[in-house]
Formats: C-alpha cells, sequence, structure tokens
C-alpha cells in the first residue's frame, strides 16, 4: 500500500507540474518511439534545455528512421554542430540502419535486442523500454540517483554504489503508467530536487525524505576528477583565412575540423608567453596556449578556412571557442 501511495503521489506531482517537452507530445506509437531514441541519444551527458532546439531541428528535418539511414554525414553533422559528443550522431546513424535491416523498421522492445544497437547502453536502453514501451522499468540517471540518495539518506561508498542504488529502486515501486512514472521521477530530480538548494517545499516525496527530516542535502558522490591536460593550438593565418585540420591524432573530436595541436607537459605550458583559454570537456579540463605562427605551413589533412565562411562549416563548439578568442585579440 505504501509503494502504492508513493507512485500515486509522483504522479499526481507530475500531472501538475511536467514540462512540455517536444519528445512528450501525444503522437502515433511509430513516432513516439522514434522521438524517444532521438531524444534518448541527444540527452546522454547533455541538459534538457540544451538539447530541446537541436531535438525540434533534427525532428524537423529527419523525421523518421528510413530518412535518418540514408541522410549524408555532412548534413547529419551539421544538425548535430555544437550539441557535442559527436559519435553520438554517427552511432544514432547506424542504429538506424540496423534497425531497418534487423528489425523491420520497428524499434526492438527488449533490452537485449536494444543493447546490440550502436549507441545503446544500459542507461538508454532501460529508458527507452520504460518510455516508449511502458514497461515497469526505472531508469537510473543522475536525477534518479540523487532522489534516492537524499529519501533514503544514502552516504557510504556502499550505499551510493550502483549496485545498491539498483536495488533500492524498490523504494518507487511501479505503475500501471510505467512511462509517465520512469519520466516523472526523473522530473523530480530535475525541478525539485536540484543538486544545490533543493525546493522540499513542492516535493511529493517530502514526507518519506530522510534528508529533509535531518536537515541534511549533501550529496555524496563517487569522486570523479577531472584530468588537467596541457595543449598547445598552432595558429597559422594568411589574409584571413586559418589553417584547420581533420582531427585523426586525438581521442576527443574524432574526425572533426580542429586547430593544429599538440599535447604539452606541465613544466612546457607553464614556460608559455601569451594568451591562453581554459575549456572544460567531457571529464578534462584543458589548458591551451594560442600560438601564433607568422608562417603558413602545409599539413596533411589540413585546409584553410575563411574566417568569414565558418558558419558554412560544421565546426565543433571548440575550434569555436578558439575562434572567438583569436578574433577578440
Amino acid at each position: 500500500m505504501k509503494k502504492l501511495n508513493i507512485s500515486k503521489k509522483i504522479l499526481f506531482w507530475y500531472d501538475n507540474n511536467k514540462r512540455s517537452l517536444p519528445w512528450r507530445k501525444i503522437t502515433s506509437q511509430k513516432n513516439k518511439n522514434y522521438y524517444t531514441l532521438v531524444s534518448e541519444f541527444m540527452l546522454q551527458q547533455t541538459q534538457v534545455n540544451s538539447v530541446i532546439p537541436y531535438f525540434e531541428n533534427f525532428i524537423k528535418e529527419i523525421p523518421n528512421l528510413k530518412r535518418l539511414s540514408s541522410i549524408s554525414d555532412q548534413k547529419l553533422m551539421k544538425l548535430w554542430e555544437g550539441l557535442g559528443y559527436y559519435s553520438r550522431a554517427r552511432n544514432l546513424k547506424k542504429t538506424a540502419k540496423k534497425i531497418l535491416s534487423n528489425f523491420n523498421g520497428n524499434l526492438p522492445s527488449t533490452k537485449d535486442d536494444l543493447k546490440s544497437l550502436p549507441g545503446i547502453g544500459e542507461y538508454t536502453s532501460s529508458a527507452i523500454m520504460a518510455i516508449a514501451f511502458n514497461k515497469p522499468i526505472i531508469p537510473l540517471d543522475g536525477n534518479v540517483e540523487r532522489v534516492l540518495k537524499r529519501v533514503l539518506y544514502l552516504k557510504t561508498k556502499y550505499e551510493i554504489s550502483k549496485e545498491n542504488l539498483f536495488k533500492k529502486k524498490s523504494f518507487f515501486g511501479t505503475s500501471k503508467r510505467s512511462s509517465d512514472y520512469a519520466q516523472a521521477i526523473m522530473e523530480i530530480g530535475a525541478l525539485i530536487c536540484k543538486p544545490i538548494s533543493p525546493l522540499c517545499y513542492k516535493c511529493p516525496l517530502k514526507k518519506n525524505c530522510i534528508s529533509l527530516k535531518k536537515n541534511d542535502f549533501y550529496i555524496k558522490s563517487k569522486n570523479k576528477s577531472n584530468k588537467i591536460k596541457y595543449f598547445e593550438a598552432k595558429i597559422y593565418n594568411s589574409k584571413n583565412k586559418y589553417l584547420l585540420i581533420k582531427n585523426n591524432k586525438f581521442n576527443f573530436l574524432k574526425n572533426l575540423l580542429i586547430f593544429p595541436m599538440d599535447e604539452v607537459k606541465k613544466e612546457k605550458f607553464q614556460s608559455f608567453v601569451g594568451r591562453r583559454l581554459n575549456i572544460k570537456m567531457s571529464n578534462m579540463d584543458m589548458k591551451i596556449f594560442i600560438n601564433k605562427k607568422n608562417k603558413t605551413n602545409k599539413i596533411k589533412n589540413g585546409f584553410m578556412l575563411d574566417k568569414n565562411n565558418i558558419h558554412n562549416k560544421i565546426l565543433p563548439s571548440f575550434t569555436k571557442k578558439i575562434f572567438d578568442t583569436i578574433s577578440k585579440h
């Protein structure tokens, strides 16, 4: 009975407070499956507000799996430009092709089949199963983890381990509205149980929350320290044109256009005199020295890009930030 009350409280809150998101709009089951697939790929390591305009534009240009499977890589990357983690776009297209060839154009409805698709792991398969197919699964994302840690006051290393959090999900129970229920719990984490200054007075779980009773909302997380790495970006400029290269050197931004760069030791970086730039990428803090070169060298995979044409090229935000820096100085 307790679990039933929890699900009712959460769904009542959701029905009255959920965000209007483009992938949640009422549509056919086939469209819902496609919207869920695309949105879940886009939401991997990216916040909802950042995804919304990309999703809307993507669906407008690529309305179904068939179109996605045949779209040019150039067009696909242009639609994804600025969203980051570009391997997601490549995997999404591969997944569309595989669904058409192996599953008769229908999004698979089992976790094993979903996990056989490029770019789909444990979390994304769980999210698709719950949201698209109304299966009684609660995907364990950062929002759900935070709600669990606070409501159940989980603090120790074991208590916050994935293994234990997976077990503790049973606190939520289940609902016949599994699709809405999974999204509702994630929504509470996103809108109410925020990392800093949670809005406890609005929370449907306030009577169940041990952290609220103890007035201790600190979230203990596994220590994921960002690696600090040092780079020298070589800026070759001639008549308002800049040398860019197709990146086959670094694991980040694979096959995308960047300035010629070398990773350097901290000591060498500290000896540089001139303009520097800090960029955070995934779990890496990048310290970049902007080294303007007088001569333009020929470099393999390189070509000169006119500064006025940068909007016509597919450039990652990383490269645009360096462009902005050198334009201002």
